[in-house]
């Protein structure tokens, strides 16, 4: 009888060890999904990368050509206070230069009488 006692742990155990390799296959199929999920995860943050990039890319562009506007307004406008102020100098030498002409033809004036 020994033996059947001994048949009966031996099966109980091998019950025990085929329930566990049952949840190791189920985790072992749990692992294939995540790892699955994870390759897809990982193809869509490339994804994602490839846009980021493209999009700095372009905006970088785009600030460039903003960047030279901006400079030929600058310029345009350096050039047209450039001359405005030579305008303004121009006509502030001819007012000084009248007003001396008056003031000589007062004085030339006081002085004849």
């Amino acid at each position: 009888m020994p033996e059947s006692g001994l048949e009966e742990r031996v099966a109980k155990l091998e019950g025990r060890v085929e329930g566990f390799a049952d949840r190791f296959d189920g985790l072992d199929q749990r692992m294939n999904q995540l790892d699955g999920r994870m390759d897809r995860l990982d193809h869509r943050m490339d994804a994602l990368d490839a846009k980021v990039d493209r999009f700095r890319d372009e905006l970088a562009g785009r600030i460039d050509v903003v960047d030279a506007k901006v400079d030929r307004f600058r310029e345009h406008v350096d050039g047209r206070f450039a001359a405005l102020d030579q305008k303004i100098s121009t006509h502030f030498r001819w007012t000084v230069g009248i007003q001396v002409a008056v003031l000589l033809a007062v004085v030339a004036a006081l002085a004849g009488r």
